[in-house]
């Protein structure tokens, strides 16, 4: 029998939100901030604290995912249930202001991540921590799993003049990190001194994978559908950095990703097979409804994860870049600034984290080269983390 694993939020649940009582809190979530059984946190805490929640805030994309794409802001507003504010932290502001804080004593974060570095979230997270040290608030944060799992991680270190809301620290871009650790992480790297505390999950271990879990998965955001989703979501976010559709205005995003240039069958016989596990790959033609390519019929592929565990979504992604680049020079394009409100940097550069691993792509390096080059990186990084985990 699977062993029942609590979140953050409901390991709080079990009695550390009587701590906060006669406390003036916030809640930073979305619409998958919710327990076992879908209620939302925002009601949970409402309902143990009722006079204490004086205020929301939410992330990108907003607390119902309403926003679709990078820099689609979302507008502040007043919670219709329980008539208190809401604050977005995707606005003309990235993190919570003076006036925003003023209202509460404490801000517990309860939100989704999905185990990217590119994925936002973590740079909001990294904002509240800097505010709460700035302006003496609290943070409390009720953990939630790492899709991906905690045991794996995965490319090159993000260089610091790359930092960016999609790069909040030199992290790979698959770091292995709950949000809980993240947050120690950025305390101790970036010297913060504030009041956190962390309500840990039960149950949870570094080898799970979200279907391990047994939890219900409800998107973090418009475009993360499905964990696996979320187990490509490393690798295939590089195309939004390119003129490849990475499959967004289709029912399945980041799985599916092509052009109307591409030659499917072509890329397949130059494809390095051996060097893809855990994957099978369908070509596959689709014609988005928005974003790039919208109304166009594209040729690509679909990527049927077969052993999540064995996948390596980098490696895969970088893999096509390779072949795609070599095949299609006369029409390939690296997307043009801005990208997550940096206006002088390229995309791709800020999703990769190296300038220099671009352009090795780019002269013909092999992607087992670049492995080899940040394999070491990889190693101190994961020396560095230990201190940092919490299971």
């Amino acid at each position: 029998m699977r062993e029942k694993i609590l979140t953050g939020l409901e390991h709080f649940c079990d009695g550390t939100w009587k701590k906060l009582k006669g406390v003036k809190l916030g809640l930073l979530c979305n619409q998958a901030s919710v327990n076992s059984n879908l209620v939302p946190s925002k009601e949970i805490l409402s309902s143990l604290l009722p006079a204490e929640l004086k205020a929301l805030f939410t992330p990108q994309h907003g607390y119902g995912a309403e926003e679709q794409d990078n820099m689609n802001e979302t507008p502040h507003g007043v919670d219709p249930s329980l008539g208190i504010p809401v604050h977005s932290l995707y606005s003309e502001t990235r993190e919570p202001t003076k006036q925003m804080l003023d209202q509460i004593d404490a801000l517990i974060v309860d939100l989704q991540d999905v185990g990217c570095r590119v994925y936002t979230f973590g740079a909001t997270l990294l904002n509240c921590l800097k505010v709460a040290a700035k302006h003496y608030k609290k943070l409390v944060i009720l953990d939630r799993p790492n899709p991906l799992g905690g045991a794996i991680v995965e490319g090159n270190l993000l260089k610091k003049e790359l930092l960016s809301f999609v790069g909040p620290y030199e992290l790979p871009i698959r770091h292995g990190l709950t949000m809980a650790e993240m947050a120690l992480m950025f305390k101790d790297a970036y010297g913060l001194d504030c009041d956190l505390e962390i309500v840990p999950m039960v149950g949870w271990k570094r080898n799970m994978l979200w279907e391990d879990t047994g939890l219900p998965w409800i998107m973090p955001s418009p475009n993360m559908p499905l964990p696996t989703t979320a187990y490509v979501y490393p690798g295939q976010v590089i195309w939004e950095g390119t003129n490849l559709s990475e499959g967004r205005g289709t029912c399945r995003p980041f799985e599916i990703f092509g052009s109307p240039f591409l030659e499917p069958q072509a890329i397949m016989k130059r494809l390095p097979m051996a060097s893809i596990e855990g994957c099978l790959i369908m070509e596959f033609r689709f014609t988005p409804t928005f974003n790039k390519w919208c109304g166009k019929r594209c040729n690509g592929f679909f990527l049927h994860i077969s052993n999540a565990h064995e996948f390596r979504p980098y490696r895969t992604s970088l893999l096509f870049l390779k072949v795609i680049l070599e095949m299609h020079k006369d029409k390939f394009l690296w997307k043009e600034p801005p990208y997550e409100y940096v206006f002088d940097k390229r995309p791709i550069d800020l999703i990769i984290g190296d300038t220099r691993a671009v352009q090795w792509i780019e002269e013909g390096a092999e992607i087992k080269e670049l492995e080899d080059l940040w394999k070491n990186d990889l190693k101190e990084y994961l020396k560095f983390r230990e201190r940092f985990l919490l299971y």
